[in-house]
């Protein structure tokens, strides 16, 4: 087979495939059920699969766009890049997005600041600007207010005052809500009519809230001015190799400290037993070993980044001593070792060191702007 039409069917079967996975997994988040049978529940089918594609649409479009922002801008600068990899991803025994994403790669050596910011800038900008839209048409085509009585019944004996008495009994993890980043504030606040809001914990069986939400929270992961993310390329342009080769790991540190901040406490070594006390040391040690992995790049000196994460952990405990009620959000400890140990805090360094002209400067800091109006501290709530 021509190697090009075997590269052109694998970038199309990903597409249809993850299309597939995505709509399984809208129509599991809309309808609160699963397509695979499971005891007690009644199962999905067709007509619920059909109504899936009202989140898997605009989340792959706003997906799409993205990539091919990367795309269209890498072949202007003949850079040679590939089409998108869609990477699909569905659980059925529980619930998911249907994808983690899509991903181009890179296939030329890019040799200047100017090409990594008009590449690196281009997707997220391009998604973003589909993502309002997307999130405008949810808020202002929200359903009748009973609308969620179709998904859950049993709330109709509790009327309108569902969310008094709906969730008292759930078992731990069963409630999941959505965050609330600046962007997704100001359209609840401004732009939906208040009538039609839902409890925050049912917003998520409206498809096109969740795809625009989503898409918010993914370009916000990908604006973070760190490594080689979409924000990383962007900083890199704006500020040059050498003060990004010293900002980028600082940001790191501050968000590995804000993601663990919390999951150990100084009250929590507090306990009756030494057979407890000792438990509870040994989940440190081990929560010590992982803050090291993820910072285990910063520097080659391995003790200069045991001592970095050593300080990270320090300076969590005594914040919690200070303010025991101040959390994190321990789930992005999982990106922060993704940043740390697969994509990299640093950046490839260019042959051309140029800096951008003022059109790009002012494009670069509004991207770093949409990075804080799509940022949630807390995107998902599990209660």
């Amino acid at each position: 087979m021509n190697p090009r039409i075997r590269s052109y069917l694998i970038h199309i079967g990903l597409f249809v495939i993850t299309l597939i996975t995505t709509t399984l997994a809208g129509a599991e988040w809309i309808y609160g059920r699963l397509f695979i049978p499971v005891e007690g529940m009644q199962t999905l089918g067709w007509p619920e699969f059909l109504a899936g594609l009202q989140f898997s649409v605009p989340f792959l479009a706003i997906l799409t766009v993205h990539e091919f922002g990367h795309y269209f801008v890498a072949k202007a600068n003949r850079v040679r890049v590939t089409l998108p990899y869609y990477i699909p991803l569905w659980f059925g025994i529980g619930q998911s997005i249907g994808t983690l994403g899509a991903f181009i790669r890179i296939q030329d050596y890019v040799n200047s600041r100017r090409k990594y910011f008009d590449i690196g800038i281009a997707g997220p900008l391009a998604g973003f600007v589909l993502a309002l839209i997307v999130l405008w048409y949810g808020f202002t085509h929200l359903p009748p207010i009973d609308y969620i009585f179709t998904i859950h019944p049993e709330y109709k004996k509790w009327g309108l005052r569902y969310g008094e008495y709906a969730y008292l009994n759930l078992p731990k993890g069963a409630a999941i809500s959505l965050g609330n980043s600046p962007l997704f504030w100001f359209f609840k606040t401004y732009v939906a009519d208040p009538t039609l809001l839902p409890h925050p914990n049912e917003i998520t069986h409206y498809p096109f809230l969740l795809a625009g939400y989503l898409a918010l929270f993914f370009t916000s992961l990908n604006l973070i001015p760190i490594g080689q993310l979409d924000g990383g390329h962007i900083l890199y342009g704006l500020i040059g190799r050498e003060r990004f080769q010293w900002v980028a790991p600082a940001l790191f540190i501050v968000f590995v400290f804000y993601a663990g901040l919390g999951v150990f406490k100084p009250s929590d070594f507090a306990v009756s037993t030494d057979e407890a006390f000792f438990s509870e040391l040994l989940y440190f040690g081990g929560y010590i070993l992982f803050v090291y992995i993820c910072c285990s790049r910063i520097s080659e000196n391995r003790l200069n980044s045991l001592m970095v994460a050593l300080s990270i952990v320090a300076a969590q405990l005594v914040f919690s001593w200070i303010r025991p009620d101040w959390e994190g959000y321990s789930n992005f400890l999982v990106f922060t070792f993704v940043l740390g140990r697969v994509l990299g805090i640093y950046h490839p360094e260019t042959q051309l060191d140029e800096p951008l002209d003022l059109k790009r400067q002012i494009l670069g800091w509004l991207a770093l702007v949409v990075f804080v109006l799509c940022f949630s501290p807390r995107p998902f709530i599990i209660g």
